[in-house]
């Protein structure tokens, strides 16, 4: 192993450290969920971009997209809210081989009871904890992780 690939002190401080508050606040958002809606934290995420998107609808491939989800994981999502009535498919008219996933007046239900004690959880386990520098350099830092790991 060449020291290149070693962690340093504070690399791995901050590696542990986000290693820990991603997966508590996953921990904490999905134990929310489960109580208010009986949602995952993935199946929250399609309601939310369905909810958001025009017409309360995506095609199955941009929805997969904009989840950061392989179109297999999403169809199981998919299928398990369609289940529950929070979703349902049709066909796309102008492409034969698209489906739409599509939010049902049930689902935007849900989603609403859900979101207040999501917005909660997000504020006290995140936000609150952070002052607004803190904030401002903690969205710079992810969103350029983020963008750096989307271009490959």
């Amino acid at each position: 192993m060449d020291d290149a690939s070693v962690l340093g002190p504070r690399e791995l401080r901050a590696w542990i450290g986000f290693l820990a508050a991603a997966h508590l606040l996953d921990h904490e958002i999905e134990r929310q969920l489960k109580a208010d809606g009986g949602l995952s934290h993935p199946e929250f995420e399609v309601l939310v971009r369905l909810a958001q998107a025009e017409g309360r609808r995506l095609r199955m491939s941009d929805l997969a997209r904009e989840v950061m989800v392989s179109k297999s994981r999403l169809t199981y999502q998919v299928t398990r809210l369609e289940r529950e009535g929070l979703v349902q498919r049709a066909d796309c008219d102008s492409d034969r081989r698209s489906v739409w996933a599509e939010l049902t007046d049930k689902g935007a239900d849900v989603l609403a009871r859900v979101r207040p004690g999501h917005r909660r959880v997000v504020r006290e386990s995140l936000i609150d904890v952070l002052t607004p520098e803190e904030l401002d350099l903690l969205g710079g830092a992810l969103n350029r992780v983020a963008d750096r790991l989307r271009d490959g």
